[in-house]
């Protein structure tokens, strides 16, 4: 598989979206988003995924499934590591791959010891393709083009269909109005959505100094929608605030349409770890520990 480098240690290489336009999304999807990944949009695709999947915690029933495992209050950083490790693994290699293959086992395995509705693994699945998508819109140093938002969703179809979901939308207008009626009819306040939003913000906020902390929850009610910040209890930051916010947010984009900080290719080997600071763990290690555990004595 072709790698590009930077040009100049610094510079975008056009070479990665010209290849990415001469793509085709139906039969290349797996390449389009390792280049959008790796590539295009490595900083601005983990972004989106958090909140993507902070977005879900508006869900009573998955916030309240992740409350009583307990593993995002007492061990939160691990599983944001091992969450982003396994979906960055296919998202890098591709789902067919001998690591996606892997890594979709291995999420299987661990969801397989709850019982988590069909629906809930749809919205989640649909919070993956629409969060990029938007995010590059907005704050993107360039949106996706038509092919790579259908790559997108091509892509995270098949991996709905890996993980033996049902009733996977063909379409993307089919899975917008599914994550719409799942919206109208389930996201509401509960305490465990607030229990799951408060922990996701300690974790970032450990990321930072302690003077810069405060300002965490804030920039997380900035960016969601006052649906979210409905579900959550959260109030919506000062006017000046979200103003300051988003005008950081588009200046950023303007320096990154030419250059870029982050590794050619950034792969899960060069990315730091908080937990694995050595990158001391295989796929098979990821996940609570109690259930892989339990899984070995099997």
């Amino acid at each position: 598989m072709m790698s590009y480098r930077k040009i100049g240690f610094l510079f975008r290489n056009p070479s990665v979206r010209e290849e990415l336009a001469r793509l085709d999304p139906v039969k290349d999807h797996q390449r389009m988003v390792h280049l959008m990944t790796s590539y295009e949009f490595p900083f601005d695709m983990v972004r989106s995924l958090e909140l993507a999947l902070f977005h879900t915690y508006a869900s009573p029933s998955i916030s309240s499934l992740l409350q009583k495992t307990g593993e995002f209050v007492k061990r939160g950083q691990k599983r944001y590591d091992d969450t982003g490790i396994l979906i960055a693994q296919f998202m890098q290699a591709g789902y067919d791959s001998e690591l996606g293959q892997r890594s979709i086992s291995q999420m299987n395995k661990i969801h397989g010891h709850y019982p988590i509705p069909n629906d809930d693994y749809l919205l989640v699945l649909s919070t993956f393709v629409f969060y990029p998508i938007d995010w590059m819109e907005k704050y993107g140093w360039r949106a996706f083009t038509s092919p790579e938002k259908q790559a997108l969703f091509l892509f995270f179809r098949e991996v709905g269909k890996r993980m033996n979901l049902t009733d996977v939308p063909e379409t993307l207008e089919e899975m917008k109005a599914f994550a719409e009626n799942y919206e109208k009819r389930w996201f509401c306040y509960t305490d465990s959505n607030r229990t799951i939003a408060d922990a996701t913000v300690r974790i970032v906020e450990n990321w930072f100094p302690k003077p810069l902390r405060p300002i965490v929850k804030p920039v997380f009610a900035a960016l969601i929608s006052e649906k979210l910040r409905n579900a959550f209890g959260y109030r919506k930051p000062p006017a000046a605030f979200c103003v300051l916010v988003e005008a950081s947010l588009q200046l950023r984009k303007w320096p990154l349409k030419l250059i870029t900080f982050k590794p050619y290719p950034t792969l899960i080997g060069n990315t730091h770890w908080i937990t694995y600071p050595k990158h001391e763990f295989t796929i098979e290690t990821l996940g609570p520990e109690h259930l892989n555990r339990k899984m070995k004595s099997r």
